[in-house]
């Protein structure tokens, strides 16, 4: 299977990215998700790709960064399927596009944090040609 993907920009765009994105993110309500995308976006370059073949079925939250050690990358936020759309190549499809988008934009890396409990997406990224290569450390402060 294949879709068409493009850089949500209009608020139509980016609002019917939310039912896709919460099913990652369940916490995230709808009427939040449009001002926190375009907040996001305007404070550190947040956008939404999405995979479509007349209705959403894959979504990527990214940005493009740089680090003093290691240079300009573009990083992952978010990478989701739609449940009932997961195996049928359009995670791998949109995966592609965002390495793609990448180079084309001059990134070195193209990186990822994702949660220890999520060994399928890690078997993924692995087949993409990823590699774990860091510890991600974090502290609560409330």
């Amino acid at each position: 299977m294949t879709g068409t993907i493009h850089i949500a920009r209009s608020d139509r765009e980016i609002s019917g990215c939310y039912p896709v994105v919460a099913e990652l993110r369940p916490h995230l309500g709808s009427e939040d998700f449009l001002p926190t995308v375009k907040r996001l976006g305007d404070i550190a370059g947040f956008r939404l790709a999405y995979l479509t073949d007349g209705e959403i079925k894959a979504v990527a939250g990214f940005r493009i960064s740089e680090w003093l050690a290691g240079g300009k990358y573009l990083e992952v936020e978010d990478l989701v399927v739609k449940n009932d759309e997961r195996s049928r190549g359009y995670g791998g499809q949109l995966f592609d596009w965002l390495v793609d988008h990448a180079r084309a934009r001059g990134c070195r890396q193209m990186r990822l944090v994702s949660r220890v409990s999520r060994t399928d997406a890690h078997r993924f990224y692995v087949r993409k040609g990823m590699k774990l290569e860091a510890h991600y450390f974090s502290l609560d402060l409330q």
